[in-house]
């Protein structure tokens, strides 16, 4: 089992949940987070973190999120460890209140 960065983090890029990952499972793209399902230890710290709901357990997946679970393993294989906190992007209280934003997905 894993935990999946879903659409929610795209734009707003908070990394609150990185300081209590004790293994270290994110990975950073220019506009999105991702957890590597290899890494994770579904410890579940990082979901109560994320100030935009952006993280769910495998489990809890909508099955219209289901496809971030091949998008979080694809990326995270391809993006830098991300193991130091870092601001939100500028923009980020805007793109909280977007929807539909993968098309935004900055790979």
């Amino acid at each position: 089992m894993t935990y999946v960065v879903t659409e929610a983090c795209i734009g707003c890029k908070h990394t609150d949940c990185i300081q209590v990952c004790p293994v270290d499972c994110f990975h950073e793209g220019q506009n999105f987070l991702v957890i590597d399902p290899q890494s994770c230890v579904d410890c579940g710290l990082c979901e109560v973190e994320c100030p935009v709901d952006a993280i769910r357990s495998e489990s809890e997946l909508k099955p219209e999120q289901q496809h971030f679970l091949a998008l979080n393993a694809e990326l995270s294989q391809n993006w830098p460890r991300l193991v130091e906190r870092k601001p939100a992007l500028p923009n980020a209280a805007e793109w909280a209140e977007r929807e539909n934003k993968l098309a935004y997905l900055i790979r």
